[in-house]
């Protein structure tokens, strides 16, 4: 009866959220209440919630100091120049900005946090995508994607969680799936590349000048079309090309209009663009050696464990603040303008603290994860790393990388023992999930891409998914392929 329970529970919550009839705070914390209730434990959902609470407030003080320092370094400029390198590389081209999200993505996930990754690349890419009226899902899809590739890595946490719970040592892990992850990773590329065909069938081309310069007249603008880029009205190259109203791509000829459904934009704001400007305020020139070398030793301590990630943060984001803005007026302003990120995100981790609580308490995704190792069939046995690769991708999306890493791969690989597989074989096939993990609504670091780029979680899901299952059976078939699994 839980398993049924725990099932419908999540097929509840995530079909809300997607069709928008509740927000995500609300179906976080009102789907698990009102199921604790049917399940007959209500008395105890205070205990759960408490619970939920305790295990992810670290998590929260993390991300919530983590948004505080990465938004002071880039306000100071700190990544101005590998954002100056993307740019030149898209130079405002659609197709070239969704492979350029998906490099920076790439580059950035290499410190192992998906927070991190998702404030530097959001920052980067958003007054872009805004200026030129591109998809914003568009923007949290492939950032998700790649990040949840590179979250292999042995410091990012999965590889870690699998070693330990089996016994095994991370780099005879991750090493020999390198291969695999390569594909994947180029898998992912290959992805930016559509869908940035597309952005560009629909929207064109422009110079980078155009995409820079301030828009005086919100209703009218009138943008010239580089050759190639999808002329209005097929009239050549050069032609210009008239966007009235805001609608991107509403010039005749311009190509399939897409922009009536979720992905559909507002017009961008000059105040949108603004991360781009190389004369803010905010810049610190004089500081950018120091500011390089206190990120560097945080990540290097954060790898080498030094301290609790919430504490490094904590005391990162102090020392950030008072040496590049010792006034402080200055300081509370920095701290205000990130605020929202800050509330929404701490907000949404908490409430996501009553759906695990709940999940987790009640016992249903110990159900969970028991009918679906018993559901197994006795011949797959042999095929034990192929089945672990394949339960990896709903048991990540549905359960905390803990609870599956914990709780239901040590149960595999003892099944996989008892036909003469591997643990480290095992080990090694229930990381490829990865790319469809890093969307889960149990993800803290989802709500910080969403968040800052201003999508709706079930928009987000709605166009991730499918991508992310693609891009994770990608990386099982290469396993396959190389005889890593």
């Amino acid at each position: 009866m839980l398993t049924i329970l725990g099932f419908v529970m999540i097929a509840t919550f995530l079909v809300l959220i997607m069709t928008k009839k509740m927000s995500p705070i609300a179906a976080l914390v009102l789907i698990p209440a009102l199921f604790c209730v049917l399940v007959g434990q209500g008395a105890k959902l205070g205990d759960y919630v408490i619970e939920g609470v305790g295990e992810l407030a670290p998590t929260a003080a993390m991300l919530m100091f983590a948004i505080v320092y990465f938004g002071v370094m880039i306000d100071v400029g700190l990544f101005d120049p590998i954002v100056r390198g993307i740019l030149r590389f898209c130079r405002a081209d659609p197709m070239r900005i969704v492979v350029g999200t998906a490099l920076l993505a790439a580059i950035v996930s290499l410190d192992g946090d998906g927070s991190t990754t998702f404030m530097i690349t959001v920052s980067a890419m958003y007054p872009l995508y805004k200026r030129l009226k591109m998809s914003l899902v568009v923007l949290t899809g492939v950032a998700a994607t790649a990040n949840g590739v590179m979250n292999t890595l042995p410091w990012g946490g999965p590889t870690a969680r699998a070693a330990t719970a089996l016994k095994v040592d991370a780099t005879d892990i991750f090493v020999p799936m390198i291969p695999a992850l390569a594909v994947g990773l180029l898998a992912v590329f290959v992805l930016a590349y559509v869908l940035g065909l597309r952005e560009r069938k629909r929207l064109g081309t422009l110079t980078l000048d155009e995409v820079l310069e301030p828009v005086t007249e919100p209703v009218t603008e009138t943008v010239l079309v580089e050759a190639g880029g999808g002329t209005a009205g097929g009239a050549g190259e050069g032609a210009g090309r008239t966007r009235t109203g805001g609608g991107a791509g509403g010039a005749a000829g311009a190509g399939p209009s897409l922009d009536k459904g979720p992905d559909t934009q507002e017009p961008a704001d000059d105040d949108d663009f603004k991360g781009l400007d190389p004369d803010r305020s905010t810049l610190r020139p004089r500081l950018y050696w120091f500011n390089a070398g206190l990120t560097l030793a945080l990540l290097t301590a954060m790898i080498m464990q030094f301290m609790p990630i919430p504490v490094l943060f904590l005391l990162g984001a102090a020392l950030a603040l008072t040496v590049n803005f010792p006034s402080m007026k200055d300081q509370r302003a920095r701290i205000a303008a990130h605020a929202d990120n800050v509330l929404n995100v701490s907000g949404m981790v908490f409430a996501a603290a009553v759906f695990t609580g709940v999940l987790t308490g009640t016992g249903m995704v110990e159900h969970m994860a028991d009918w679906l190792v018993g559901a197994v069939p006795e011949g797959m046995g042999p095929q034990m790393g192929l089945v672990t690769g394949l339960l990896s991708l709903p048991l990540t999306y549905f359960m905390s990388n803990d609870g599956f890493y914990f709780g239901v791969l040590p149960v595999l690989a003892e099944a996989g023992a008892a036909h003469g597989v591997s643990p480290l074989e095992v080990a090694r096939a229930s990381i490829v999930g990865q790319p469809l993990h890093m969307s889960s609504p149990l993800v803290p670091a989802v709500y910080v891409l969403v968040g800052m780029a201003k999508v709706e979680f079930g928009d987000h899901t709605r166009f991730t998914v499918k991508w992310a299952v693609l891009t994770s059976l990608v990386v099982l078939a290469a396993a396959i392929l190389f005889g890593t699994i």
